[in-house]
């Protein structure tokens, strides 16, 4: 069967995305280490993902744990520096893809303000063929819900997807229903299978 579309992750698949690391630089591993004990942020950032104002459930957060306020506020106020860099190469890949009529979905655990945030910032993200963001669909990954909907709306499934994703239960979901997928620990690895597939030619790949 012939793959029809792709579906790429976006963080730590276009967007290196590393909070923990962006905390470290800021206030120091120590603080940091104390600071995620202490408060769910992961679960704050689900909320988000899942639909909840960006501004509004961060800055709650904050006041909830007054002690740690103003590191929390960051999460918004310098969001863009946690959402960064962009990871050239799988860029250029999904450049690629579209350059030969392959269209290229997202399927993204993505907040609503956060994402078009983000789209001012980096160019490629109003490029998708198709958008499937979490916080609009109000469901995020691992939950099977997601790729349903992204099976509905577009009307394909199984075989005719390949999906990247940097995180193995996301995977395992598109596995189960059919989907080829690749787990996502480099671009280079991306590269390869995409060429593998006969997505494109090493030249274009690379």
């Amino acid at each position: 069967m012939t793959i029809k579309a792709v579906v790429f992750d976006i963080g730590n698949v276009l967007i290196e995305w590393q909070p923990e690391r962006f905390f470290d630089n800021v206030i120091g591993p120590d603080r940091r280490r104390a600071m995620f004990e202490t408060v769910d942020l992961h679960a704050m950032n689900d909320k988000v993902d899942m639909g909840h104002h960006f501004t509004e459930t961060i800055y709650a957060t904050a006041d909830a744990y007054p002690e740690w306020r103003s590191e929390i506020r960051l999460w918004h106020d310098r969001w863009i520096e946690m959402a960064s860099p962009v990871i050239d190469h799988s860029v250029r890949l999904m450049a690629a893809l579209q350059s030969k009529g392959i269209p290229v979905f997202s399927l993204t655990n993505f907040g609503i303000q956060s994402y078009a945030h983000a789209a001012t910032y980096y160019d490629f993200l109003s490029n998708f063929d198709r958008n499937f963001i979490s916080g609009h669909m109000k469901v995020i990954k691992p939950d099977p819900l997601i790729y349903q909907m992204l099976e509905d709306a577009s009307g394909l499934s199984g075989a005719d997807l390949i999906f990247t994703d940097d995180r193995a239960d996301n995977i395992a979901v598109a596995e189960a229903r059919g989907w080829r997928a690749h787990l996502f620990d480099g671009p280079q690895g991306w590269s390869d299978r995409l060429v593998s597939e006969g997505l494109l030619s090493r030249d274009e790949a690379a």
